[in-house]
């Protein structure tokens, strides 16, 4: 009865971390990897539990843990990869899981002693947490969390790989009928209740640092479009100026404002204003790289700071977002309505400053709202000019002349 009482700990413990995580998301409003480590642990307790009440001598026992324990880690190894921006190949995972369910099935059939059984399990697991700490080391992001979040991918590969061959080693055989009276059975209780523990501690930290970053970052953005309000862009450009300089990277501003905006408030109200600045931002946010920065810096104007980026190419990323504008429908505009914005572009110099560099692009936008709006023009091109004028077809250019 106490060994049934104490094997309980480590799934009620499984299921305290789900429950953790799962009010860390909802309560956060953190991504979806989150909720997906409470399906991980959720997962892993249950698998458990199958393994610490189901008859250890049932034919079906291994094979029901093997599912929810390869359910569990593909979840986790799934999440922790979301997390940094990394894909995980779930082919590949599938792949490990029939190849160690049809291994298992030959073994469970052949022969009673679980020694085999355990091995080819747990090395399925060892090779689904490798793969896991491949896909994390070839993100970019390098934080300390990210770091400690590798390690622990790293450890439980190796113990899934070490553990059961260690073990099995110094007992040698373990009939089925006798699994929970093994030396190995209270071993893998003490270790499941280790390695959960220590993985949650570490997914729980860096869940709380994602939080933490996010009630950050929710005072510098906009509530309209969720870009960043002026004060938080003009410190992430001089950053970037900054390390541009240090890099020898060129960095190009564009400066965007929506064409005859006031009227849009006059004559459809400020609601439809809303709108169009809204999908105005969020078509800028679609549009720019994870390495670029937007900003909303006025009521209709907004900033891109365009990284390791010279004057031609962010012409072309200014002329996708006018014409992509132009296509848009906006809720509160008639059907027949469409908006257009206008962009100034400039690429900092050597030592310039953010103001500087502002007041050149700024430059390019009033030389574009002075050419017919609905354009883009660069700090180079001469009055009137664009070359975005280029590439507008006749309507185009017959609605920025009205």
């Amino acid at each position: 009865m106490q060994t049934q009482i104490l094997g309980l700990v480590t799934p009620l413990m499984a299921l305290f971390f789900a429950a953790t995580f799962a009010v860390l998301w909802k309560v956060g409003g953190l991504k979806r990897h989150v909720l997906g480590f409470a399906i991980a642990y959720v997962l892993s307790a249950t698998g458990f539990l199958i393994t610490h009440i189901a008859p250890a001598d049932g034919t079906y026992v291994f094979h029901a843990t093997q599912v929810f324990y390869s359910l569990a880690s593909t979840m986790m190894a799934a999440c922790v990869c979301e997390r940094v921006g990394q894909k995980l190949h779930l082919p590949s995972f599938a792949f490990v899981y029939v190849i160690s369910a049809l291994v298992l099935a030959v073994a469970v059939s052949t022969t009673n002693d679980v020694g085999p059984r355990l091995i080819i399990i747990n090395m399925g697991y060892g090779i689904m947490f490798t793969m896991c700490a491949t896909t994390l080391l070839a993100a970019r992001r390098r934080e300390i969390l990210d770091l400690a979040v590798i390690a622990v991918m790293v450890f439980q590969a190796l113990d899934f790989f070490v553990r059961p061959t260690l073990t099995l080693l110094i007992e040698q055989s373990i009939p089925a009928e006798v699994y929970r009276d093994s030396v190995y059975y209270s071993l893998i209780g003490l270790a499941l209740a280790i390695k959960g523990v220590t993985t949650a501690m570490v997914l729980i930290g860096a869940t709380i640092a994602e939080w933490t970053t996010n009630l950050r970052e929710s005072g510098e953005r906009d509530p309209l479009t969720g870009l960043r309000n002026r004060g938080a862009f003009e410190q992430a450009m001089q950053e970037m100026l900054s390390r541009a300089q240090e890099q020898g990277q060129a960095v190009t501003l564009v400066i965007a404002d929506i064409d005859h905006f006031k009227q849009v408030n006059d004559i459809w109200g400020h609601q439809a204003g809303d709108q169009a600045i809204s999908s105005f931002g969020h078509l800028i946010d679609q549009t720019i790289r994870a390495c670029d920065v937007a900003g909303r810096v006025g009521g209709e104007e907004f900033c891109i700071a365009v990284w390791n980026c010279e004057n031609d190419p962010a012409e072309r990323l200014a002329g996708r977002i006018r014409q992509g504008f132009a296509r848009l429908k906006h809720s509160g505009l008639s059907d027949d309505i469409r908006l257009t914005a206008s962009f100034g572009v400039a690429t900092a110099r050597a030592g310039e400053s953010y103001e500087r560099l502002f007041s050149r692009a700024d430059a390019a936008l009033y030389r574009a709202k002075a050419a017919g709006r609905d354009c883009v023009v660069s700090e180079r091109d001469g009055p009137g000019s664009s070359v975005a004028d280029a590439e507008a077809t006749p309507a185009e250019r017959r609605r920025a002349a009205n």
